[in-house]
């Protein structure tokens, strides 16, 4: 069985109804646990809930987190 668990999180709103969250996890399988960083748009229901639209994981490596963050910065 694997579990998922978020640590931490917080989110950027964007346009009318649109957000992107970033968040602290941890995968949790019968062979260990292992953090990672979740990137994952969405948008909020008309009830305010919250629905998902895609999502990619980032290493927990600081140092590949600020390569990807530099290169995000150059566009």
């Amino acid at each position: 069985m694997v579990e998922f668990e978020t640590l931490e999180s917080k989110e950027v709103k964007f346009g009318r109804n649109s957000f992107i969250e970033v968040s602290k996890r941890k995968v949790i399988t019968p062979r260990g646990e292992k953090e990672f960083v979740a990137i994952s748009r969405g948008f909020y229901m008309p009830d305010k809930s919250k629905r998902w639209r895609s999502s990619v994981t980032l290493p927990i490596e600081k140092e590949k987190r600020e390569e990807i963050a530099k290169l995000i910065t150059l566009f």
